[in-house]
């Protein structure tokens, strides 16, 4: 829990009217949070990663946290934020997603759960209790088989990107991501750029974020990939 006075140094970096939506609703200033989120398109697929340390603080509350959600066979979310309100927040969308499978007898689309999603934050950040969740939402559009990967944030910003990064992993990993995407990368090289990017952050990070889940999205639905993350990395 951060002090009032901290919450004011915070919220002095962010616009008037931003600083005028929290005051009047009571809403502390966001935090940076230790959690990591990493996605990445390639040829046919959507490689997602979540680090597994349920964080509070400096302590760990939890070794094995899955921040993972699965919407529905072709699309997958993950998120990071609160911890109430990353994991309330991310099962009302999956509960929604499957009821309108079992009605239409469809899936939604990557897309369009994404602008679905936007649509739930854009409404929550009017409400008194807005939920304090980043996510990044991926898939392979199950008509077209094309990738997708879409970055949102609390804000109910939504954009749609070759690659993402949310927490910690934006400052030290953007750069790799930047330097060695390129969209008709196989699911073996975008492994080995997302162990690029863990190495990075086990170098830069004086934290230990418990490794990571690994999920692959790709025409035929989401796999669990066996990600090997025991690798010792001197510091810089």
């Amino acid at each position: 829990m951060i002090s009032s006075r901290s919450c004011l140094v915070l919220l002095e970096n962010f616009p008037h009217s931003l600083q005028k939506l929290f005051l009047e609703s009571g809403t502390q200033a966001p935090v940076t949070h230790r959690e990591v989120l990493l996605g990445i398109t390639g040829k046919d697929f959507t490689l997602i990663a979540a680090s597994k340390a349920a964080m509070r603080g400096a302590t760990v509350l939890k070794a094995a946290d899955d921040k993972t959600r699965s919407l529905n066979k072709h699309t997958l979310m993950a998120y990071s934020g609160e911890a109430g309100d990353t994991v309330q927040f991310a099962e009302y969308i999956q509960a929604n997603a499957q009821l309108y499978s079992m009605r239409n007898e469809t899936d939604l689309s990557p897309k369009a759960l994404a602008h679905f999603v936007r649509g739930e934050l854009a409404t929550s950040l009017r409400s008194r209790k807005p939920y304090n969740v980043n996510l990044l939402l991926g898939g392979v559009d199950p008509i077209t088989h094309k990738p997708s990967l879409y970055w949102l944030d609390y804000l109910a910003s939504l954009a749609s990107v070759p690659y993402a990064a949310h927490g910690y992993a934006q400052y030290y990993c953007l750069s790799i991501l930047d330097k060695h995407h390129h969209p008709d990368i196989t699911l073996g090289q975008g492994i080995k750029i997302l162990i690029m990017c863990t190495d990075e952050l086990k170098r830069r990070m004086p934290i230990d974020f418990k490794g990571m889940t690994v999920k692959a999205v790709t025409k035929d639905g989401i796999v669990d990939i066996e990600f090997d993350d025991d690798k010792v990395v001197k510091s810089a």
